[in-house]
């Protein structure tokens, strides 16, 4: 009998203990920032909580989960029935996207742990033009210092654009000396500005065929700098149109038969080489040699004229061995011509420095 009401004693006491114990209790437990943008930085929101118990309620800790979330609470004591609040600050800076981070709270309430949170979506900021435009040309940043203009049918012109930025503090005036078709469309340009430098490859030329290049320089505020800092390069490839033939002018159109590879033999270092490699016509009309080059400034070629029928024409090369070391080397020289099947030709020229 006295074991029970021993029992009966204690769990009295507990509940009577209880009951004189602070109790907190929140509005809300969970808030949705929804979208916000990283670009207008830190936002916060409040939890209001409420001492319900019978006896003051002291946060003694309150922690976020993320370095990215910070709180801060009511540090005196709260009174029964009285309020107290918890404002979480959330930094998006450099986090884009979904989030979801806890904040946990330490007391003395009967409870003693409790848990509120926080969700939203970042939505990153816009990139400023310093991430676009990286290159320096002077006072200008520019995004390429190289337009390709890809394949342009022969006899037509083509356009293109570059853009540049001034992302510095001050004014600027700015300028094209180029050797092609040009045009500048913000001349006098302010801080934060940008433009375009447009350019026209026009192939009119008889001499334009295969790979070509044009330069520009900027000029910056009047001062001229030729140099490869202030250089823009504009690159085009020149084709021929040979939809337009008839059943008739493609049976009489003319056959290129060139080596696939030409051995040149050897050359001591310092020496020039000289030497030609054949082309023979196989076709009905006379082959047109539109060009002939190597881009391996090394060799020197010399373009042969017009092959007629059945003949046979040279191309000459002559190879400079001053900056080249002792070995066996392979270089490429490229034949334009009419033939409609075959109109770009490879010869791989083999020699050996001694």
């Amino acid at each position: 009998m006295k074991k029970i009401f021993s029992t009966l004693f204690m769990a009295l006491t507990a509940v009577a203990m209880m009951a004189q114990q602070p109790v907190i209790t929140f509005e809300k437990t969970e808030h949705d920032f929804g979208k916000i943008n990283e670009a207008d930085g830190r936002v916060s929101t409040v939890f209001e909580f409420k001492n319900e118990g019978m006896a003051p309620l002291i946060l003694s800790n309150v922690r976020a989960s993320c370095g990215c979330t910070t709180p801060t609470w009511t540090k005196e004591p709260i009174e029964p029935g009285k309020t107290g609040t918890i404002t979480v600050t959330y930094n998006p800076n450099g986090r884009p996207g979904r989030f979801q981070k806890t904040v946990t709270i330490t007391s003395n309430a009967s409870e003693a742990t409790k848990r509120v949170y926080i969700k939203g979506e970042v939505i990153p900021k816009a990139a400023k033009p310093a991430n676009k435009y990286t290159i320096s040309v002077g006072a200008l940043s520019m995004k390429s210092k190289t337009l390709d203009l890809g394949t342009i049918t022969k006899g037509e012109s083509k356009s293109g654009e570059l853009e540049y930025a001034n992302l510095t503090k001050e004014d600027h005036h700015v300028e094209l000396s180029a050797y092609i078709t040009n045009q500048v469309t913000l001349a006098d340009i302010k801080p934060e500005q940008t433009g375009k430098f447009i350019f026209v490859i026009d192939t009119k030329d008889p001499k334009m065929y295969g790979p070509q290049e044009g330069y520009a320089y900027v000029v910056i505020d009047g001062k001229k700098e030729i140099d490869e800092a202030h250089k823009l390069t504009i690159k085009a490839n020149v084709v021929e149109d040979f939809s337009g033939l008839t059943v008739e002018q493609k049976q009489q159109a003319p056959i290129i038969e060139v080596p696939a590879e030409f051995n040149a033999g050897k050359i001591a270092k310092g020496k020039n080489l000289k030497f030609y490699f054949p082309i023979k016509n196989i076709g009905a009309n006379a082959l047109e040699i539109r060009r002939v080059y190597a881009a391996d400034k090394a060799l020197n070629v010399k373009q042969p004229k017009a092959v007629k029928s059945g003949k046979k024409g040279n191309v000459g090369v002559e190879i400079n061995t001053k900056d080249m070391t002792p070995g066996a080397y392979g270089r490429e020289v490229v034949v334009i011509t009419n033939d409609y099947l075959n109109p770009i030709k490879r010869v791989k020229i083999n020699f050996v420095v001694e």
